[in-house]
């Protein structure tokens, strides 16, 4: 039975690092317009993290113009994921950093970890 449910797993995407919450990151997707494809960079703080097989996904939040929020949300698998390439390491105490979205400006920054 362990098998059957292995052979329907998605590949795990290479181009994807090991993640954790606080990292700043730019993940390069493809988007599809129309009939034509092409790579969006999205770049922005990794706010959460779901390690769970087939469907391990994590979210990426941005501050776009006027101060807006923008969220979105990966599949870890998905081969419409070209490369993630992680900039910078933040220390974060909580797995999910969901009190960044009531915050904005500095306190919304978090410090970087060096080692």
């Amino acid at each position: 039975m362990s098998n059957i449910l292995k052979s329907l797993e998605a590949p795990v995407n290479e181009n994807i690092p090991a993640l954790r919450s606080g990292d700043i990151v730019s993940v390069h997707a493809l988007v599809k317009e129309g009939n034509r494809e092409r790579i969006q960079q999205f770049k922005g703080t990794v706010i959460r993290v779901r390690n769970s097989g087939n469907n391990a996904n994590f979210t990426v939040r941005r501050i776009a113009s006027n101060g807006i929020g923008v969220e979105r949300t990966f599949l870890a698998r998905s081969p419409r994921v070209q490369k993630v390439v992680v900039e910078r390491h933040s220390k974060v105490r909580r797995a999910n950093l969901y009190f960044l979205r009531d915050r904005t400006g500095k306190s919304a920054r978090l410090k970087q970890k060096f080692n």
